[in-house]
């Protein structure tokens, strides 16, 4: 997807995003949740680094996982974490 088309997929201006992202214009929440709303991702994708942090590896893969699946990862997690069985 080029700058261009992200612009228009939210109403955003090419320019704008051009300088947020040269780091010349900071980048706000309306911002955030506008990319994301172009890219058909959460806001949480568009803010992490998954290359930077284990936890945000372990995200990424999730968010790749299809919703049932999703659904059945957390309960694992949430049993592991807990130390109840999953529900």
């Amino acid at each position: 997807m080029s700058l261009q088309d992200l612009a228009e997929a939210g109403a955003m201006s090419k320019g704008h995003l051009s300088s947020v992202e040269q780091g010349l214009a900071a980048i706000t929440i309306e911002t955030v949740e506008r990319i994301a709303a172009a890219l058909g991702v959460s806001p949480f994708c568009v803010v992490t680094f998954p290359e930077d942090d284990e936890l945000d590896r372990i995200a990424d893969l999730a968010r790749k996982l299809p919703k049932g699946e999703r659904r059945k990862l957390r309960k694992e997690l949430q049993a592991r974490t807990t130390h109840e069985p999953p529900t």
